[in-house]
């Protein structure tokens, strides 16, 4: 179980502040603390209890081998869940979100297949055989391709799992997942809807040192499922060996 980040941390990452009060969801009232100069307060005691909840069901996911994509396209996260994300080896998406990138899944393998063949075409030597403009035509859909898509380039299948930050912004994501029944964690803050998703982790998603905050803690946790993964593999790979030694002798 990874080490939870204390209140006096949730504090000083002003995880705890949400958006002002006439801008809440009301269905957000069971995570507010109290208002303060106009602003909703985020009670951190239940960020923390949602916060291992969430950690721990995402560390199962991992690791039992699933994936988890990660969605953050506001400035103030997408580094930090890139970073986060490719840590972990997990798809993510911090550009403009794929309309139909799950329920319509095919059609984004087939982009992806095409960035592929369009890597072939340079290793064969193909691409040399056409003219300058073809050739540059070719170089601007790869580019293309490779900023919407090049961080979910290995993902041959639907994810186990969202991870997302500001359900507001990613929307359209929360919609496509709730659709296909495929689980979302989410950082909620006072103006979203809690009801959206399944591990709700109340807190400010506007604010780099708040997402990085809660990342960390979620790093931790799939970190530590990924490692043990590895360790039971590798002793179930031992034990085969050995059962097959034993046989031959």
């Amino acid at each position: 179980m990874a080490n939870m980040p204390d209140i006096q941390q949730l504090l000083d990452a002003g995880v705890h502040f949400g958006h002002l009060t006439r801008k809440w969801n009301p269905n957000m009232a069971p995570y507010i603390y109290m208002e303060r100069n106009g602003i909703h307060i985020i009670d951190l005691q239940k960020t923390q209890r949602k916060l291992q909840t969430a950690t721990d069901a995402m560390a199962k996911i991992a690791g039992s081998g699933r994936k988890i994509l990660f969605v953050s396209t506001k400035k103030q996260g997408k580094e930090i869940v890139a970073e986060t994300a490719k840590a972990l080896n997990m798809p993510y998406i911090v550009e403009r979100w794929p309309g139909g990138m799950l329920t319509n899944f095919v059609t984004i393998r087939k982009a992806i297949k095409k960035m592929s063949n369009i890597d072939k075409m340079k290793e064969d030597g193909t691409f040399n055989t056409l003219s300058k403009r073809e050739r540059l035509q070719v170089d601007r859909v790869r580019a293309k391709l490779e900023k919407n898509l090049g961080s979910i380039a290995d993902m041959s299948r639907l994810p186990a799992a969202l991870f997302v930050v500001d359900i507001l912004r990613e929307h359209i994501a929360v919609e496509e997942a709730r659709t296909l029944g495929i689980p979302v964690f989410a950082m909620v803050d006072t103006n979203s809807n809690p009801n959206l998703v399944d591990y709700v982790i109340p807190a400010n998603d506007d604010a780099s040192k708040s997402i990085s905050a809660i990342m960390v803690a979620v790093s931790e946790g799939v970190k530590e499922a990924l490692s043990q993964r590895k360790v039971d593999k590798e002793k179930s790979g031992n034990e085969k060996l050995e059962k097959a030694a034993a046989k031959v002798a």
